[in-house]
């Protein structure tokens, strides 16, 4: 299982996602490393009521009191933070998750810019040979983003877009969310018991 995960939000909806995610995460003992853009601040007040001050340190404390986060295993960097330990090789996470990942973000990764710190933690993670999940959020897809998307599978990263099944029957938003966040925690091998597994004994076909 990896140890540290960098997570990251952008400016895409689908904001629940990425905040299940964190919390599954944080329960699982990963350590995680969360960046945010601006654009993401906006999502999360929109969609969820939740602000995310703007301040690092502010942020770090305010969800690691949500969560209930074990000292240490939450930190955040800001947007600008150039000596978070993201931005180096020499101190790449295990995995990086960016979720929800919208298509600008898609688009400076695929092409390899680096001018903000999610899109050179991106960077890092596939020059060094680590996992890259990108949860993409938009439909339709223009033939633009459907090329950014091969291009950057073709490098290695996981495309990842959140397409909820239905065999589990959901009954809540909630039961939808957790199917996709089961989906990204399986690409990191973080253990998990969101809902059962296909074929599993008690599985709803």
């Amino acid at each position: 299982m990896p140890e540290t995960i960098c997570l990251a939000f952008t400016g895409a909806s689908g904001m629940p996602y990425g905040v299940r995610l964190l919390e599954c995460l944080l329960t699982a003992g990963c350590r995680v490393q969360l960046l945010y853009s601006q654009v993401a601040q906006i999502v999360a007040r929109q969609e969820m009521g939740l602000e995310l001050p703007a301040r690092a340190d502010d942020a770090r404390a305010a969800l690691q009191e949500r969560f209930r986060a074990l000292p240490g295993r939450l930190e955040v960097y800001g947007r600008e933070e150039w000596f978070a330990p993201v931005a180096s090789g020499s101190n790449p996470p295990d995995a990086m998750v960016v979720c929800p990942c919208s298509m600008g973000t898609l688009a400076a990764i695929a092409q390899g810019l680096a001018s903000k710190l999610i899109e050179r933690a991106a960077d890092v993670t596939l020059k060094e040979g680590r996992k890259l999940v990108l949860v993409p959020r938009e439909t339709p897809l223009s033939a633009i983003h459907l090329e950014n998307m091969l291009r950057l599978s073709r490098a290695g990263a996981v495309i990842l877009p959140p397409n909820p099944g239905f065999y589990h029957h959901p009954r809540r938003v909630e039961d939808m969310v957790d199917f996709v966040v089961a989906r990204i925690l399986d690409q990191l091998r973080v253990p998990h018991a969101l809902l059962p597994r296909w074929g599993d004994a008690g599985d709803s076909q």
